[in-house]
């Protein structure tokens, strides 16, 4: 059989929350493919890389899936991304020397710099899986200043590479329809065909059977109304204005808890708590693994999640929305962001935030409180529509096959 070398490349780690929910599960699947020999670059953390590099290699070796981890360099800013794109290079012209390299999966925009490269000078096939609007995200998310002129030169130097990527990738994948209209929209001449795959859901993980009984172990009571949150808090997450609609929520059903399950630092969140003048023993901030998230967000009635509906967010694509619905769990979030309106408007159209206001808040609270008739089956079918893990394993492997045939 003659075998197909990929060559799957990434800035985040595997060893990351990120690397282990949407990078993970799709290269297992793919694997199963026997047509395809798999090797997996990523920029492990030194932290995380010590905490579950044992585990993720038991994983890979039993799949017969290679993995040459490298180390994320984290400072100085700007140059130490310039030296690990010298470190992918490196280490892919090393394979190189022995392999035929068939294709070269790149998730975002740092690796793809190598492979574009890579591309015009051998002809190497590369799939670009832009994962979002790179440069406008470190600009809205307050990470680039544009006005500042280094960051300014960086800014427009990603958005020239930005059109390069689109026009010369092989396929170009985009985690949302809007994201892929945007792109369309700006007439770019030989432009590369675009697939929509979003960020994908392990059904197997996110499903009723895997949840245990957890209320009592927190600290809530059965009959208490419980609202969730699960992820991060900083940059893109509207923590403020997701307290906001609790204390309002709080106004009108009193026995109502916040349960926030995240890794961030809890002393930061209840100071935001107490600044908005909330009890704090209303909320719980809960670290965890990622076999116990599906428990946690079932512990709640409903889940919410606020997001900067900036121009950047059209290419976005929540993963924790998949993993929510998968759950059966409503959601509370907003409009602006990918396709969240669209999926929203297929399960539970009522609970879409479409103004952060007081009045917006109260109207959504008043549904939510009087006698809600929760969907589970239709949420979660829903969600096996758009965020189907198998599905989106065999969209990369028909774009692979498209490529290599």
């Amino acid at each position: 059989m003659n075998l197909k070398n990929i060559i799957y490349t990434s800035y985040d780690g595997l060893t990351d929350p990120l690397g282990q929910s949407q990078i993970l599960p799709y290269l297992l699947r793919l694997n199963l493919n026997e047509n395809y020999k798999i090797t997996i670059l990523s920029f492990e953390k030194p932290k995380n890389y010590l905490l579950n590099n044992k585990l993720i290699t038991k994983k890979l070796n039993d799949s017969e899936i290679r993995w040459i981890p490298l180390k994320h360099t984290k400072r100085p800013l700007i140059i130490s991304t310039i030296w690990d794109v010298y470190k992918l290079k490196k280490a892919i012209s090393k394979i190189r020397i022995n392999t035929k390299i068939d294709l070269i999966h790149c998730r975002s925009y740092i690796t793809s710099l190598v492979a574009l490269e890579l591309k015009n000078k051998w002809n190497i096939p590369f799939v670009f899986d832009m994962r979002g609007f790179y440069a406008d995200e470190r600009v809205e998310g307050y990470i680039w200043k544009k006005n500042h002129y280094i960051y300014k030169r960086v800014y427009n130097y990603f958005k020239s590479k930005e059109k390069e990527f689109l026009q010369s990738a092989d396929t170009t994948v985009s985690l949302t329809n809007v994201g892929k209209q945007e792109i369309l929209s700006w007439k770019l001449p030989n432009q590369s065909p675009i697939e929509v795959i979003p960020c994908c859901t392990d059904e197997v993980l996110f499903q009723e059977k895997n949840v245990k009984e957890i209320r009592s172990k927190i600290g809530f009571e059965k009959s208490d109304f419980v609202i969730s949150y699960v992820g991060s808090t900083g940059t893109w997450y509207m923590l403020d204005e997701m307290l906001d609609f609790f204390k309002l929520l709080k106004l009108k059903k009193l026995n109502s808890k916040f349960l926030i399950i995240t890794k961030d630092n809890p002393k930061i969140i209840l100071e935001k708590v107490k600044s908005k003048n909330i009890n704090v023993k209303s909320v719980k901030i809960q670290s965890s693994s990622r076999e116990m998230v599906p428990t946690y967000i079932s512990a709640s009635n409903f889940s919410i999640f606020f997001i900067l509906p900036v121009f950047s967010k059209k290419a976005s694509c929540p993963t924790k929305m998949g993993e929510i619905m998968n759950l059966g769990i409503p959601i509370i979030c907003n409009n602006g962001v990918g396709d969240v309106e669209e999926i929203m408007n297929q399960c539970m159209p009522e609970l879409l935030v479409k103004k952060f206001s007081k009045k917006e808040f109260n109207k959504i609270i008043n549904h939510i409180t009087d006698d809600y008739k929760i969907e589970k089956n239709k949420i979660i079918k829903v969600s096996h529509k758009y965020f189907s893990l198998s599905k989106g394993a065999d969209k990369y492997s028909s774009i692979y096959k498209q490529i290599l045939n």
